[in-house]
């Protein structure tokens, strides 16, 4: 076996269980898991209906670039939603969600003939799949804090020129999981500049981007990239359906960006065998050229996010995220025991923010928060933060 397994830390949901392995909840009330940043949102009745119209798909093998028209339906969805171009043959490529894409790009990107052990940069907290796939390229993950008091953006001011020197990836994810803070303008402009002086290639994570409220939609790599007159040289960005559309079981996403990489990538791919069914690229096209079902969606979040904050905003500290559906709530005690006593007296799951970050440069940034899922429906969202309120009071 692959030495770097051993490498790998449990996985959040894994601790959590652990957490609770001797707890018995209330059994007075009704269970409501807000810890899992998955949507429960009803699938879009057109999606099912492409599957079903599109089954004769089964029947043929996939190509791993994926169809024309369902690149060509991503094209057009990036020029409406960010107002750039992205060639369809050459800068973009279908994936089995973002999860995969992700891990699978860093497996090709790292090089480790080199004379120092490559570095991942990754923000911190962080999605674990940057830190396992970084381990398992046989790369040595550095952890850059997001904290208040730097808009829960990576510090890149802090990262030392030798750890510069020996950076292959980037990791970004805006909006942030679990934060959902958004990158600016100004971030990406002084991104830019590093790479373009140590030569690292940037994987933006943007699976979050189409839940957002008010006008100001997040803003995204590639279009960053545009509004400051650059090319997609040594960047690309991972978007997926999961979120946007609430298909999370439908594994569809797609990577865009730096023409030479996307050659490279595709190249992986086909060796790797992870091709898109037929059926799904159809209904993935189908998907990607409505935008009614996103907008409901939206609105959904939006309601749930307007009800839920102000209440939990009685007993803690917690403000609305610049998007995303998580809130990112500090708590009055260590956060492993918040959520483990919230879970005994209340029957309601959060995850610990400590779960979600490493200790790095003398703090874990996640401790003393908890990540709280808005997924749930509105009613039960609004009972789980009465029984947020109720337990914070009892503290």
């Amino acid at each position: 076996m692959s030495p770097n397994l051993a490498q790998l830390h449990p996985y959040p949901f894994q601790k959590l269980r652990q957490l609770f392995a001797d707890i018995t909840p209330n059994p007075a009330l009704k269970p409501i898991n807000l810890s899992i940043g998955e949507p429960k949102h009803p699938t879009p009745q057109l999606i099912k209906d492409a599957l079903v119209a599109n089954f004769d798909g089964l029947s043929a093998y996939p190509a791993t670039q994926g169809s024309e028209a369902l690149r060509t339906a991503i094209g057009h969805w990036a020029r409406r939603r960010y107002g750039i171009g992205i060639d369809p043959a050459t800068e973009i490529l279908p994936v089995n969600g973002s999860r995969e894409a992700l891990f699978a790009f860093a497996q090709a990107i790292i090089n480790t003939g080199t004379d120092h052990k490559p570095v991942v940069l990754s923000p911190n907290p962080f999605y674990q799949i940057y830190e396992g796939a970084a381990l398992l390229a046989g790369a040595e993950p550095y952890y850059v804090n997001c904290t208040a008091s730097n808009r829960f953006q990576p510090d890149w001011d802090a990262v030392p020129d030798d750890v510069w020197a020996r950076t292959q990836l980037v990791f970004v994810c805006s909006p942030g999981n679990p934060t959902g803070a958004v990158a600016s303008l100004g971030d990406w402009q002084k991104l830019f500049a590093l790479s373009d002086r140590h030569g690292f290639v940037i994987a933006s994570d943007e699976c979050y981007s189409e839940i957002y409220f008010g006008k100001d939609k997040p803003l995204g790599g590639l279009e960053a990239a545009a509004k400051l007159g650059r090319d997609y040289t040594n960047l690309v960005m991972f978007s997926s359906l999961s979120k946007r559309s609430n298909v999370p079981g439908l594994r569809s996403g797609f990577v865009a960006g730096d023409a030479k990489l996307m050659a490279q990538f595709l190249l992986y791919r086909t060796y790797h065998g992870c091709a898109m069914s037929p059926t799904i690229q159809a209904a993935s096209a189908v998907t990607w050229d409505d935008e009614t079902h996103v907008e409901d969606n939206r609105r959904e979040y939006a309601a749930k996010f307007e009800a839920v904050t102000p209440r939990l905003q009685t007993v803690l500290d917690v403000s609305l995220p610049d998007a995303s559906f998580y809130l990112w709530a500090r708590v009055p005690i260590d956060d492993a025991e918040f959520a483990k006593r919230l879970y005994a007296q209340e029957h309601v799951t959060v995850l610990p923010g400590s779960f979600l970050a490493r200790e790095a440069h003398g703090v874990n940034p996640g401790c003393s928060y908890v990540r709280i899922a808005l997924v749930a429906s509105q009613q039960e969202c609004l009972e789980a933060a009465e029984r947020i309120v109720r337990f914070v009071q009892s503290l």
